[in-house]
């Protein structure tokens, strides 16, 4: 993989927000979830389709800090727009295992 400048890691926008709705998604191909997470006052509520259903039910996400790439297009996806990329890792078993402080972060707060 190509290496990246500093500068260009800059322009990747990653911050914290909070789950405050889960809703299936049956249309999607993979099974997913839909969330709203909430990035605080200076980018509020956003929506992302997240393929996690295979470790986190709806009430383990649910007031979950999650970190989140949040200046990417958003995708359509099936009937759905998701507007940020909620990041995790693959385990052993190819589920997604999310990506979260260790500790209470302000909501919107950026990786760095």
């Amino acid at each position: 993989m190509a290496s990246i400048s500093f500068e260009e890691f800059m322009n990747i926008d990653i911050r914290v927000g909070t789950i405050m709705e889960v809703n299936p998604f049956p249309e999607a191909r993979k099974p997913a979830w839909k969330l709203k997470i909430d990035f605080g006052v200076e980018l509020g509520v956003k929506k992302s389709s997240a393929q996690i259903t295979g470790l986190y039910k709806s009430d383990d996400l649910l007031g979950r800090q999650v970190t989140c790439v949040v200046n990417l297009a958003p995708r359509q996806i099936g009937p759905f727009v998701s507007e940020v990329l909620t990041l995790g890792f693959l385990d052993i078993t190819k589920n997604v295992v999310l990506v979260e402080p260790e500790r209470q972060v302000p909501n919107g707060s950026r990786l760095f």
